[in-house]
């Protein structure tokens, strides 16, 4: 097996999958560039009894013809005739699996909805291929792949034909956490520290693809010009490239980023409509819910809330950044970011991405607080009050009879409670408490970079002060399956 950084729930899983006693069908999907393929292939090291990728944007002759050429190569001086439709490939793959020597004849097939093309006859053909003869058997691991996870969402995982409930196993592949990013930074010979890791967080989030590109000899700010702004960077041009592979009709969604983007705490159902001009219809619920799946939003109920007055809020980091600073950027401009650190708008964009880093690691925080094993339920909470002033981006509600309000700062010190913040904290939480009728014991949590600078005002009003470290801890995930 290659060296693969990270991913030791996923490895365990794929190990129970290889000791099965029976055939398993498994769905894997998750974000464009997370990477899923390398993740199996690596596991798998190549050794599958039959392996092929869809052709992106092809017709059905062509992927026919794909499955050919990946067939030829494994048939050897078989002879055959040349698949005439989807139901004929999947003949010819059984006869091909039959005569494979391995205990468990692993069956990869990699960007699946590719070959969803119309008229194709493809998902027949695959229930067809299961549930008569894979389901039958006791050692075929059949693994389908792809990034459009509302596809394999609504058209596998969920299928209300011949494939319903024929999945046995699914599995979302999601970004690396910190802890991951800094084991991938140290495998290349990196030597930044945790504050440089954050930073590039905030702009990459933890798409692995993207961290290939850092640079082990350039600091996090010189690597974000490299990889965002010179004229071949990656991320340059990622942004139109990552949404027209995933969604049809894509502009659509890149109209709700767009309105997200302007609201850190969220938008409701009906401020999404309005703001992206949307119709109030069902074809815009399939929007946000693709974009939900694909990693790009998250839908949330603030603290005290019923389900009606969910939010969504977009937490893709690179879609954000992209958002603020590369959309409308000049090809010709020179040290954009360089120029930029430290600007209002800097000091802006990363309060609020740091806020979004907290929020992606909350089971690191919880393990920090000394709370893994206790359950919560976490939220944001915003006053109902008219003029809108105490808004608490991080609620921890805790069984133990306890409510961690979290308040997060990024900065490059020591942070600094001075008297009219700590009135504000102190406010806080007296509306918190007011609004709430909670009974509940409340523990100012204060996330920084750099920990807190003890003075007067911090004395005996923050029960706990966490810093960078907390958020690198690492973390057991359970398994979707």
């Amino acid at each position: 097996m290659q060296n693969i950084i990270g991913r030791e729930g996923e490895m365990d899983f794929f190990h129970s999958v290889m000791e099965s006693n029976k055939s398993e069908f498994v769905a894997v999907y998750g974000r464009r560039r997370v990477g899923k393929t390398f993740l199996i292939r690596s596991f798998f090291e190549d050794k599958f009894s039959f392996h092929i990728t869809g052709l992106a944007n092809a017709g059905t002759a062509q992927q026919l013809q794909n499955f050919t050429d990946c067939y030829k190569k494994l048939a050897g001086k078989t002879k055959f005739d040349k698949p005439a439709n989807w139901k004929a490939a999947f003949q010819l793959l059984i006869s091909l699996v039959e005569r494979s020597k391995q205990k468990r004849k692993v069956i990869f097939i990699d960007e699946l909805p590719w070959f969803d093309t119309t008229n194709a006859g493809f998902i027949p053909a695959l229930e067809h291929f299961w549930n008569h003869w894979a389901s039958a058997r006791k050692d075929v691991v059949l693994i389908v792949c792809g990034s459009a996870a509302s596809w394999m969402i609504n058209k596998l995982i969920n299928n209300k034909g011949g494939l319903h409930n024929r999945v046995t196993y699914r599995l979302k592949i999601v970004p690396f956490t910190l802890y991951e990013c800094e084991l991938f930074l140290k495998a290349k010979g990196s030597v930044l520290d945790r504050y440089q890791i954050t930073q590039l967080y905030m702009v990459l989030g933890g798409i692995p693809f993207y961290w290939e590109q850092v640079q082990r000899r350039l600091s996090a700010a010189q690597n974000i010009e490299r990889i965002c702004f010179s004229e071949n960077g990656l991320l340059r041009t990622e942004f139109n490239n990552l949404f027209s592979s995933l969604f049809t009709n894509w502009d659509k969604h890149v109209s709700v980023v767009q309105v997200l983007a302007k609201k850190a705490a969220g938008l409701t159902r009906e401020e999404i409509v309005k703001g992206a001009k949307l119709p109030n219809a069902g074809s815009t619920t399939r929007i946000l819910n693709e974009l939900e799946e694909s990693g790009f939003i998250k839908k949330y109920v603030p603290f005290g809330k019923k389900m009606r007055n969910s939010l969504y809020q977009l937490v893709d980091f690179y879609t954000l950044f992209y958002m603020r600073y590369l959309k409308d950027v000049q090809a010709d401009n020179k040290n954009n970011w360089l120029n930029s650190i430290d600007t209002p708008k800097h000091r802006a964009w990363s309060g609020y991405a740091f806020e979004q880093v907290c929020l992606c690691h909350i089971e690191q925080l919880k393990k920090a607080l000394g709370i893994g094993g206790v359950e919560t339920y976490s939220s944001s909470w915003r006053s109902t009050a008219k003029d809108g002033g105490a808004q608490i981006d991080l609620v921890i509600d805790r069984k133990d009879m306890v409510i961690n309000l979290c308040e997060m700062k990024f900065s490059i010190n020591p942070f600094v409670i001075e008297k009219k913040y700590a009135m504000e904290l102190r406010n806080k939480m007296g509306v918190f408490r007011k609004e709430t009728g909670t009974r509940k014991a409340l523990f100012l949590t204060m996330i920084t970079t750099f920990g807190l600078q003890q003075n007067a005002h911090s004395t005996g009003l923050i029960q706990n002060d966490l810093r960078l470290d907390a958020l690198f801890k690492r973390v057991d995930y359970g398994l979707l399956q």
